[in-house]
């Protein structure tokens, strides 16, 4: 790789389907991962790291099949995950083979409280275990990425020999990760300066970042890196990731677009300069933040940087007077730019599929004619039940039909009955994954209480209820509502989505699709103790499965 070419620029790294999967809730089967990671792909990131693969079967499986499909030769660089093992790194150059443009991402931890506590091992034997292995990811891959994990706790001058090792063994990228979100701006910025002056070898490596937002500092840590000589920034959509999250590819990408005259000396650039610090589609941010918290089931809060309902919104009278006379006064990017268009009505109750299929392509939908077929289905249910469709309605409609949990129990029927003097009371029909019909019947606190009630005793999964919103996709008495929860089974979240005009059916396909996603663990798990094919772990090992490079 010819690291000076790309010096000019910043490469972004998304790990939304690594790292950002991590997030307590946010499990995503294959189709799932492959529907994100295609959607990154139009977005224009350069790195996605699609899993990692050692972990397990569905991991392996999610990261081969993006790197089929979506590791086309102009397409992004598929990287996997993996421990510095020989096991990890092999199974993940074997996931990794159908890309055109593949990376092993290897790391080990570097800090004494990890060495002490967690590896067990000294600095002299972490040393050489850095170096025999990224020298073997090297003999299976060209493009190498090494992590000393908790970089910013290690000792500088340990760190500056391991990164030099790793380099010397063919490490093409060095990750410099905030693992616990410890550091502050300045103090990551002088850490990467002090690697850019004390590596020998810097200069035959990219320079990446990975920071985590326990103390709300990750785009800002980074932004000081960029500073500083990082050339890769890794990232997730919306900044979910485990505990606080992630540096948010949105927050970190406008930020570098709207300062570029701040910026640009430091890239060697002519301060007004107008060539743009990365590759991504700006236009597609707000879609691609759509899709992930749709998928994920991790709602945008209100008030999030760049793609937050509230990002662009103006209440207060004299912001409202300014905007109006100049959107200069109080908006320093334009909406349009990240992809937020105007609500506009585009069809309705007379509109044919030929104009609904015209309409999801220009909205970025590639869905099959199966897949069209269904939405459109949905799309004339909701035209008879509200007047104007908006954009907004059409991908509500799409994420709802389309992108939905395993189809095993089937809400064929629910009906409530409930008042200030009534019981409420929900009757509800299930078809079982045997296809068979089910009909039961509860009371509870409340009609949404009362229906899940019922549905439980359909079921019978064992599960606690732990979250559930609701929220307006669009202004009006008739809008669609966007129903979201998370189901707790032992330690494991499952998360379920559904939108409808109907606040109490989207509560009851919402609790539906989670425990669809739990009855299917289950049975995997059952299957898997059936056949004896577990994960790909060794037994040493799955203690510190979980544990990544940041």
């Amino acid at each position: 790789m010819n690291t000076q070419s790309q010096n000019d620029r910043i490469i972004i790294f998304d790990t939304t389907l690594r790292d950002g999967e991590q997030s307590p809730g946010a499990t995503l089967n294959v189709d799932e991962k492959l529907t994100i990671a295609r959607q990154l792909a139009r977005l224009g990131v350069d790195v996605i790291e699609a899993g990692f693969p050692y972990s397990s079967p569905g991991d392996f499986e999610a990261v081969q099949k993006i790197a089929q499909t979506v590791g086309m030769p102009d397409g992004p660089v598929i990287c996997g995950l993996a421990r510095a093992t020989r096991p990890d790194i092999q199974v993940a150059a074997e996931a990794l083979k159908p890309a055109a443009h593949s990376r092993i991402h290897t790391f080990i931890a570097t800090s004494d409280i990890h060495l002490e506590y967690k590896l067990k091992k000294t600095r002299q034997e972490v040393l050489a275990i850095a170096e025999e292995m990224v020298a073997y990811a090297k003999s299976l891959v060209s493009n190498v990425e090494f992590s000393p994990e908790d970089a910013g706790r290690s000792d500088p001058e340990y760190l500056y020999a391991v990164l030099e090792r790793a380099i010397s063994a063919g490490a093409t990228t060095i990750n410099i990760p905030d693992t616990v979100g410890y550091t502050t701006p300045s103090e990551f910025g002088a850490l990467i300066r002090g690697i850019k002056e004390n590596v020998p070898n810097i200069d035959q490596a990219i320079i990446s970042v990975h920071g985590h937002n326990d103390l709300g500092l990750a785009v800002a840590n980074f932004l000081e890196a960029v500073k500083n000589g990082a050339r890769q920034l890794e990232c997730t959509i919306n900044g979910i990731g485990e505990r606080a999250g992630n540096a948010a590819l949105e927050e970190l990408v406008m930020a570098l677009h709207v300062r570029r005259q701040y910026f640009n000396p430091f890239f060697g650039r002519p301060v007004d300069s107008e060539q743009p610090l990365t590759n991504i589609d700006t236009r597609q941010l707000y879609k691609t933040s759509r899709l992930v918290s749709n998928l994920t089931g991790m709602l945008v809060q209100p008030n999030k940087a760049i793609v937050g309902a509230n990002a662009f919104a103006h209440e207060s009278g004299i912001h409202q007077d300014g905007v109006l006379k100049n959107k200069l006064t109080y908006e320093i990017m334009d909406a349009q730019l990240i992809g937020l268009t105007d609500n506009q009505i585009v069809l309705g109750k007379l509109s044919g599929r030929n104009a609904f299929r015209s309409r999801l392509k220009e909205l970025g939908f590639e869905l099959t004619e199966q897949d069209i077929n269904k939405a459109f289905v949905r799309f004339k249910e909701l035209a008879d039940k509200k007047k104007e469709i908006t954009d907004w309605d059409l991908e509500a409609i799409v994420n709802d039909e389309i992108q939905q949990a395993p189809d095993l129990f089937r809400l064929e029927l629910v009906q409530v009955s409930c008042g200030d003097h009534a019981c409420p009371t929900a009757t509800v029909t299930l078809r079982t994954p045997e296809g068979q019909e089910l009909t039961d019947a509860a009371t509870g606190t409340g009609p949404v209480d009362a229906v899940y009630k019922a549905i439980n005793r359909v079921v019978n999964v064992p599960n606690q209820l732990i979250e559930f919103s609701v929220q307006s996709v669009t202004a009006g008495i008739d809008a669609i509502g966007e129903v979201t929860i998370r189901l707790r089974y032992n330690d494991r979240i499952f998360s379920g989505r559904a939108a409808n005009t109907d606040i109490i059916v989207a509560s009851a396909q919402a609790y539906v699709n989670a425990l669809n996603r739990l009855y299917l663990a289950l049975r995997s798990q059952e299957l898997q103790a059936q056949t004896g094919k577990g994960a790909v772990l060794e037994p040493a090992q799955e203690a510190s499965a979980a544990v990544s490079d940041g």
